[in-house]
C-alpha cells in the first residue's frame, strides 16, 4: 500500500514537471540552421536537458523565485562586478539563472581537442621565440608573426624560466552546423574568465544545490589545484611566493584578480608594489624588499616593462625583462605568448599540426584567410560578400568604427569600396572569416525559456603530468537572438558550465589533506600598497564618522538650533568645521536640516559624509582579497543608502544614525575578525591616527578657554563620552575634566591620549626598517606626543596647545606615510630588514 502511494507521488511528481516544462517551452524553436543545446537535430528536448528539467520543474514556481533571489542576492553581496572596456564605474555582473549542460561525452571529445590545440601552440611559441625553424622553412609567413603588436623581440632567444611558455591556455568554442565544437579564437595572453567561472559555480551550486547534486557535476577545485600546484613546482624552492599582478582596480576584470588570488592563497600585486634587485623580482613590503618566484600575469606583454617595451606603461616592473633573460623569476604566461591570438594565424593550424604532432586537428576552427599572401587575400575579394571582415591582430577592423567583424554586404557602395582598397593597400591588416552564427542554448526569461547564441570558454592547464581542462567553463551568452560574436562588453550575461556525469564524481576541495598539513603562524606578506590603502581606508571611515557625528549634533532638535547667541555660535563652529574639511561650501544661517543635508550626501563637496564613503569604497575594492566579504557588504550597504537623496531633517538624523551603526558594525568586524598581523595594525593605525586628529580638532573648537555649557556639552557627544563623563562628576560640563575626558584621558577609548598609545602600540609592533637598533621617526614622534599628553594639565591645556597637538598628530601621520608606503624613501630600499618577516 505505502509502495503503491509512493510510486503514485512519483508519477503525479512527473507529470506535473512535464506539465510545467511544456508550458515553459511552448514557444522554443530552433533557429534555422542553428545547432541548440536543449533541442537536437530531430527537435526533440536532449536526455540532459529532459534530466535537468525533470528536476527543475519538481521545484514549485515561488521556490524557483526564491532560489533565482538567492543567487541575485550572493553576487551583489560578494560584490561581483564587471567594468567593460570604455566605462567608467563598475557594472553588476550578469549570471543565467540556467546553466549550460554538456553531457559527459560530448565533453571528452570536447577535452581532447583543447588538449591537442593547447599543446600545439606551445610547440609553435617554442618555434617563434627559439630555432625560428617554421618561418625559415616556410610554414609560417615571417609577415604573419612579426606584424603582430604581440610580437616581442626582446624576448626572442630567452627560453622561459620553468620550461613553458604556456601555463593557462584558453580557447573560445561554439558549435559548428555539423554540431561539432569549433575553435573561434584562442587566448594566449592572460586567459580571463577563470575566476568568474568560479564565482559562477559557487552561486549556482548554493542556489540549486539539490540539482547540482543530483547531476553528478565535477568540481573545477581540483583543476584549480593542478594550476597552482604546477605554478609552485616551476619555482626553484620550496616555499615559493607567487603574486597575481594586475592593472589595478580599475581593471575591466580586477574582481577576478582578487577572486583567484584569494582562492589561490596568491599575493595581489601591481607594478609599483614590485622592484627588480640582484637579477630578481621583490614586492616592496612593510618589511622591506620580498622576493617573488612566480608571477602570475593579467597586464598584456607590452605593458611589463617599461625598459624594454612600451615606454609609456606605468602597469609594469622596469626590468623585468632582463630578469626574465637571467632566469630569475617565472612569468605566466610568458611575455609574447599573446602573438597567437592573432587571427592571422588560424588559417596555418592545420598544416602546423600536421607537421608538429604529426596528427590532424581534432578540433576544426572557423575558416580563415589571411590577406597578407596574395592568394588568400584574391579568395577573400572574389567572396566579399560572403565572408565576414576582421583584424588580423586585434579586435575590429582598421580604418572602421567596429569593435566587431565587418560585412560588405551591408555596407553602402562606398564603404564597400573603401574596404576593398584598403585591403588592397594593407592586406596583412585583415582576415576574411567564414560568417558563423553562434549556436543557441537556453535562458529563462520572465517565466519562459527561450534560446540565446552563447560562446563557451574552455581552459586548460599545463601540468607536470599534462594538461588539466576545467570541468565547465565561462560561458557567455548574447542578449540578442541572432549574434555573431559574444563579449561581456556587449552586454551579455554569463553562465555557468555543468558537465553532466552519469556516475558520482569526486568532492575534492583546494583544501589539503589533514595529514598533509604543516601548522603555521607566520603573518605573511603585506605589500606597502596593501598597507597603504588599509592605512586609508580606515581614516577614510573614522572621518566619516566624524562628519555623521557633527551632522547628527547640528540636525539635532537637542542641538545648537534653539536661536540664543549661544546656540548660533555653537551651531557655526560645527559648520567651520564642516567646511575646513570640505563636507559644506560655506557657512550659512540656513536652516540646520539643510546644512546637515549638504554635509551628509553631496556628491560635489570632497568632505560629505557621501564622498568620504565613496572614497573608502574605492580603496576597498583595491583591497578585495584582504577584506571578508562581511566586510565588504558594510561598506557597500554605506555607500547605497548614502546615496539615496533625503527628503527631510528626520530622513537626515536617520541616514547618520543608520550610517553611524554601519560604522560601528565595521570596527566590530575589524577588531574580531582581522588576523593581529601587519594589516590589521595598519588599519587601525588609520583609524586611530584620524580619531585622535579630529578629536583634537574638535576639542580645540568647543572647549576653547571661555566655552560654556553648551560647547562642551557638544564636544562630549562628538566624542561619544557624555555617560562617562556624568557617572564621574554628576555635573554639568565643566572646562578642565571635560578637557581632561576628551584629549588626556588614556582609559577613554575615544580620548585623543589613548589613541595616541594605540598608536605607539602599533608602531612598535612593526618591523623595523634598520639594524641600527635607534629609534625610527614614526615611533619618535608617537613617544613624543605620548610623553606630551601623559604630563599635560587639564587646567593648562590652551588652545593654543591644542592646536600645536593636533600639527603634531598630522607629522606623525605624514612620517608613517614616508617611512612605510610605496611613495615613501624606504619604498625599494634593498637593505636587509629586522622585525616581521
Amino acid at each position: 500500500m505505502g509502495e503503491g502511494a509512493a510510486e503514485g507521488d512519483d508519477q503525479a511528481g512527473k507529470a506535473q514537471s512535464q506539465r510545467r516544462l511544456a508550458q515553459w517551452v511552448r514557444d522554443y524553436s530552433r533557429l534555422p540552421g542553428i545547432p541548440d543545446e536543449f533541442l537536437g537535430p530531430d527537435g526533440a528536448p536532449r536526455a540532459v536537458w529532459s534530466r535537468f528539467f525533470d528536476a527543475f520543474g519538481a521545484l514549485a514556481p515561488d521556490e524557483i523565485e526564491r532560489r533565482f533571489g538567492m543567487a541575485d542576492r550572493h553576487l551583489r553581496e560578494a560584490g561581483v562586478t564587471y567594468r567593460a572596456p570604455g566605462d567608467s564605474a563598475d557594472r553588476p555582473w550578469s549570471l543565467s539563472h540556467l546553466p549550460l549542460l554538456i553531457d559527459e561525452a560530448d565533453w571528452k571529445q570536447l577535452c581532447a581537442g583543447i588538449t591537442q590545440r593547447a599543446e600545439l601552440l606551445e610547440l609553435v611559441l617554442r618555434d617563434i621565440y627559439g630555432e625560428g625553424r617554421l618561418v625559415a622553412e616556410g610554414a609560417l609567413p615571417a609577415a604573419a608573426i612579426a606584424g603582430s603588436p604581440e610580437y616581442l623581440r626582446p624576448v626572442c632567444g630567452v627560453p622561459p624560466p620553468g620550461g613553458r611558455y604556456l601555463s593557462l591556455y584558453a580557447a573560445d568554442v561554439g558549435r559548428g552546423p555539423d554540431g561539432r565544437w569549433w575553435v573561434l579564437g584562442d587566448r594566449t595572453q592572460a586567459p580571463s574568465g577563470a575566476g568568474y567561472a568560479l564565482e559562477n559555480r559557487l552561486v549556482l551550486s548554493r542556489a540549486f544545490s539539490d540539482l547540482y547534486k543530483s547531476m553528478n557535476v565535477p568540481r573545477v577545485a581540483p583543476f584549480f589545484e593542478a594550476f597552482r600546484d604546477s605554478l609552485r613546482a616551476r619555482a626553484d624552492r620550496d616555499e615559493p611566493r607567487i603574486g597575481v599582478l594586475t592593472p589595478g582596480s580599475f581593471s575591466e576584470t580586477y574582481f577576478e584578480h582578487a577572486t583567484l588570488a584569494r582562492y589561490l592563497g596568491f599575493l595581489l600585486v601591481e607594478g609599483d608594489d614590485l622592484a627588480v634587485s640582484d637579477n630578481r623580482v621583490h614586492i616592496r613590503t612593510v618589511a622591506g624588499l620580498k622576493r617573488l618566484d612566480v608571477l602570475l600575469r593579467r597586464v598584456d606583454s607590452n605593458s611589463l616593462d617599461p625598459l624594454e617595451l612600451d615606454a609609456s606603461s606605468r602597469l609594469g616592473v622596469p626590468g623585468l625583462i632582463d630578469v626574465l633573460r637571467k632566469d630569475g623569476v617565472v612569468v605566466a604566461n610568458m611575455p609574447g605568448s599573446g602573438v597567437l591570438e592573432a587571427r592571422a594565424l588560424l588559417g596555418f593550424m592545420p598544416a602546423l599540426s600536421r607537421r608538429l604532432l604529426g596528427e590532424e586537428l581534432k578540433m576544426p576552427h572557423i575558416a580563415t584567410w589571411w590577406c597578407g599572401q596574395r592568394i588568400a587575400r584574391d579568395e577573400v575579394l572574389s567572396r566579399l560578400d560572403e565572408v565576414a571582415i576582421e583584424g588580423a591582430y586585434r579586435r575590429g577592423v582598421p580604418g572602421f568604427d567596429s569593435n566587431g567583424p565587418v560585412l560588405a554586404s551591408e555596407l553602402d557602395a562606398g564603404g564597400r569600396q573603401r574596404l576593398i582598397d584598403a585591403i588592397g593597400a594593407r592586406g596583412m591588416d585583415y582576415v576574411g572569416q567564414e560568417v558563423v552564427r553562434l549556436s543557441t542554448m537556453p535562458v529563462w526569461e520572465q517565466g519562459q525559456i527561450t534560446p540565446r547564441p552563447f560562446v563557451l570558454r574552455v581552459f586548460a592547464a599545463a601540468t607536470p603530468d599534462g594538461w588539466a581542462i576545467m570541468p565547465g567553463g565561462f560561458c557567455r551568452i548574447a542578449e540578442q537572438a541572432d549574434a555573431r560574436a559574444v563579449s561581456m562588453g556587449d552586454g551579455a550575461r554569463a553562465a555557468d558550465v555543468w558537465v553532466v556525469s552519469g556516475k558520482q564524481v569526486s568532492t575534492a576541495t583546494l583544501l589539503p589533506a589533514t595529514d598533509k598539513v604543516r601548522i603555521r603562524r607566520i603573518a605573511g606578506v603585506l605589500p606597502s600598497r596593501a598597507a597603504d590603502n588599509l592605512f586609508w581606508l580606515g581614516r577614510y571611515l573614522e572621518r566619516a564618522e566624524a562628519t555623521l557625528r557633527l551632522v547628527r549634533a547640528l540636525g539635532s532638535p537637542s542641538g545648537p538650533n534653539k536661536g540664543t547667541a549661544a546656540s548660533l555660535q555653537s551651531a557655526e563652529r560645527i559648520q567651520r568645521l564642516l567646511v575646513a574639511w570640505g563636507a559644506i561650501s560655506q557657512t550659512s544661517r540656513a536652516a540646520p536640516g539643510r546644512i546637515a543635508a549638504e554635509a551628509l550626501q553631496s556628491a560635489e563637496r570632497f568632505g560629505s559624509a557621501l564622498s568620504l564613503v565613496r572614497a573608502a569604497l574605492r580603496t576597498a575594492t583595491s583591497l578585495r582579497e584582504r577584506l571578508s566579504p562581511d566586510a565588504w557588504q558594510v561598506i557597500t550597504e554605506m555607500a547605497e543608502r548614502l546615496a539615496y537623496e533625503v527628503e527631510d531633517d528626520d530622513s537626515v538624523l536617520s541616514a547618520a544614525e543608520l550610517t553611524l551603526q554601519e560604522l560601528a558594525s565595521f570596527a566590530g568586524l575589524a577588531q574580531e575578525n582581522m588576523n593581529r598581523a601587519a594589516g590589521w595594525r595598519f588599519l587601525d593605525i588609520g583609524r586611530r591616527t584620524e580619531r585622535a586628529i579630529n578629536t583634537a580638532r574638535f576639542a580645540r573648537q568647543f572647549a576653547y578657554d571661555e566655552a560654556g555649557d553648551e560647547d562642551l556639552d557638544i564636544l562630549l557627544t562628538l566624542v561619544d563620552s557624555q555617560i562617562t563623563y556624568r557617572s564621574r562628576y554628576l555635573l554639568a560640563p565643566i572646562l578642565a575634566p571635560v578637557r581632561d575626558l576628551a584629549v588626556l584621558d588614556s582609559y577613554n577609548p575615544r580620548s585623543v591620549a589613548f589613541q595616541v598609545a594605540t598608536l605607539n602600540e602599533h608602531i612598535a609592533a612593526l618591523p623595523s626598517l634598520k639594524e641600527h637598533g635607534l629609534i625610527e621617526q614614526p615611533q619618535r614622534l608617537a613617544v613624543a606626543v605620548q610623553a606630551m599628553l601623559a604630563t599635560a594639565e587639564a587646567e593648562k591645556l590652551e588652545v593654543k596647545t591644542l592646536f600645536s597637538l593636533e600639527q603634531d598628530l598630522l607629522s606623525l601621520a605624514e612620517a608613517i606615510g614616508l617611512h612605510y608606503f610605496p611613495h615613501g624613501p624606504n619604498a625599494s630600499r634593498p637593505e636587509k630588514l629586522t622585525g616581521l618577516a
